[in-house]
């Protein structure tokens, strides 16, 4: 039996990460990519959730590398039947923050700069109060999440909420989808036959998909089954 989760997350900070980058302005975009969620909600190499990895590539109190390791992680939710979807904005806002630096040369001759220009740029950010809503699927009951969560570059607070949705049915046929999916975790399993591309790293998403295949449906509306975390095409 398939559990579905609602879950809905309020910023109490700004939230940055750089979905893209146009010149001087890095610009976050209102959705947050199902990979930075599960490692947001403490689902990776976890004892509790039976996601632990083995040593070399460990995720815990102290990282070897700061490369990502999607596959080697994730894989392990695929093992105990997890999969969480990206994050869709219910309502927000953005704020503009510069930020500047200016180039000091210290040499021990004390020269003298040739140029004092300050550099500058722009960082477009998700604003406090913003809220927004995923799911979690699950094969089997899954164990409380903390309440407070830090996601982005900056490690920002958000107030996890959490609700198991009942009465869920399964079907087979054409539906839209109105929330993001990460495409290489439904193509296999599903024939995708239109959809929006929203860019971003480290694999686009896309929205307001239409979709033929098995689905769970649940309050009026149809998610995708059978979806796990697939890294090549």
């Amino acid at each position: 039996m398939t559990h579905i989760y609602r879950c809905e997350l309020e910023l109490h900070d700004s939230l940055y990460f750089a979905t893209r980058e146009i010149g001087r302005l890095y610009e976050t975009e209102a959705i947050v990519h199902n990979y930075a969620l599960c490692y947001a909600l403490g689902l990776v190499d976890s004892d509790r959730y039976g996601t632990q990895v083995s040593e070399e590539h460990e995720y815990r109190y102290f990282c070897r590398e700061q490369v990502p390791m999607y596959e080697e992680h994730l894989s392990k939710l695929n093992d105990v039947g997890i999969y969480v979807t990206p994050a869709r904005s219910l309502h927000h806002t953005s704020v503009l923050h510069t930020w500047k630096y200016a180039n000091n040369n210290y040499h021990v001759e004390m020269e003298k700069t040739k140029t004092n220009i300050p550099s500058f740029g722009r960082a477009k950010e998700i604003a406090p109060e913003s809220a927004f809503e995923f799911f979690i699927l699950s094969q089997n009951p899954l164990p409380k999440l903390s309440k407070w969560i830090r996601l982005g570059k900056w490690m920002s607070k958000a107030e996890l909420q959490v609700k198991e949705l009942d009465k869920v049915k399964q079907g087979n046929g054409d539906f839209i989808f109105p929330y993001p999916l990460n495409p290489l975790d439904v193509m296999f399993t599903h024939q995708v036959l239109s959809y929006d591309t929203v860019n971003m790293p480290p694999v686009s998403l896309i929205r307001n998909v239409s979709i033929n295949g098995h689905f769970y449906e649940v309050d009026g509306f149809k998610i995708p089954a059978l979806m796990a975390y697939r890294f090549k095409v």
